[in-house]
C-alpha cells in the first residue's frame, strides 16, 4: 500500500508511479493518464498537495510534462493550482461518488446489453487483452495499471455502441471516480475476482446471453460503489 502523501511533496512520501519512457511529445498525455488513473485509485489523495518536481521523479522525466498534465487536470476539477506549492486533489463527496454511479449504470447497463446483440465477435475477442491486462494488475497488486486497463477496456467496450457522446461523458465521470476501497481489495485478496469479472462479461458477450450480461455489469457496478465507500 502506497504511503500518505506529504503536503511537501517530498520524493520519498509520493506514491510509486510508473516510469515513463519514449518520446517527450508524448509525456503530457501518458502523465496525464497515469496522474488520472492514481487519482481514481485514490493514490493521490484528496486535500493533499503536490509538487511536480517530485511526481517527475516517479516517472523518470522532467517536472515539465508532469506540470503541463497537472494543469490539464487542473481544468477538469480534479486538482486545485497551489501558488509556489503545487497542486491539491480536489475532494469528492459521497453524494457526487453515489449520482456518478448511479448515472454510469443508466448509462452502461443497457448499453453493453444491447451489445450481446450488436457486437462482433472479433470487435469483442479485440477486448481480451486488456481484460487480461486489468487481471494481471490486479494479481500484482498495480493499482494504477488496474485502473489504466479498466478504463481502456470499458471505454472501448462502449466504443462498440458507436455513441462517442456516450463514451465521452462515460469517460469523464469514470475520471471524476475515487475508489478508495482498491488497496483494501489487494490487502484481502479479492480484487482478482473483480478483475475476473471482465474476462466473465466478454464469455456473456459472445454467447449473446443478455440476462447473464446485465447481471454481470449489475454486480461489476455495484462494486465500483462498494469500492469508494471502503475508506482507508
Amino acid at each position: 500500500m502506497a504511503q500518505t502523501p506529504s503536503t511537501q511533496g517530498a520524493d520519498t512520501s509520493a506514491p510509486v508511479l510508473p516510469r515513463l519512457g519514449g518520446r517527450r511529445s508524448s509525456y503530457r498525455e501518458r502523465v496525464a493518464d497515469a496522474l488520472r488513473a492514481a487519482l481514481i485509485a485514490g493514490e493521490l489523495r484528496p486535500g493533499e498537495v503536490y509538487s511536480a518536481p517530485s511526481l517527475a521523479s516517479r516517472f523518470g522525466v522532467s517536472a515539465t510534462p508532469v506540470r503541463e498534465a497537472m494543469l490539464d487536470l487542473a481544468k477538469e476539477g480534479l486538482v486545485d493550482t497551489v501558488p509556489n506549492k503545487g497542486f491539491r486533489v480536489t475532494a469528492v463527496s459521497d453524494r457526487q461518488l453515489d449520482e456518478y454511479t448511479h448515472v454510469r449504470a443508466l448509462v452502461e447497463i443497457p448499453t453493453v446489453v444491447a451489445l450481446a446483440r450488436t457486437a462482433d465477435r472479433v470487435s469483442l475477442e479485440a477486448l481480451r487483452p486488456a481484460a487480461r491486462e486489468i487481471v494481471a494488475a490486479a494479481a500484482a497488486g498495480d493499482l494504477i495499471a488496474y485502473v489504466e486497463a479498466d478504463t481502456r477496456f470499458h471505454l472501448g467496450l462502449l466504443a462498440l455502441a458507436g455513441n462517442a457522446h456516450l463514451v465521452e461523458v462515460v469517460a469523464d465521470l469514470r475520471g471524476r471516480s475515487r475508489l478508495y476501497g482498491l488497496t483494501a481489495l489487494v490487502e484481502a485478496g479479492r480484487l482478482l475476482a473483480s478483475a475476473e469479472e471482465h474476462l466473465e462479461l466478454l464469455d456473456a458477450l459472445l454467447e449473446r446471453d443478455e440476462k447473464a450480461v446485465a447481471e454481470i455489469m449489475t454486480r461489476h457496478l455495484g462494486h465500483v460503489r462498494s469500492l469508494w465507500a471502503a475508506r482507508d
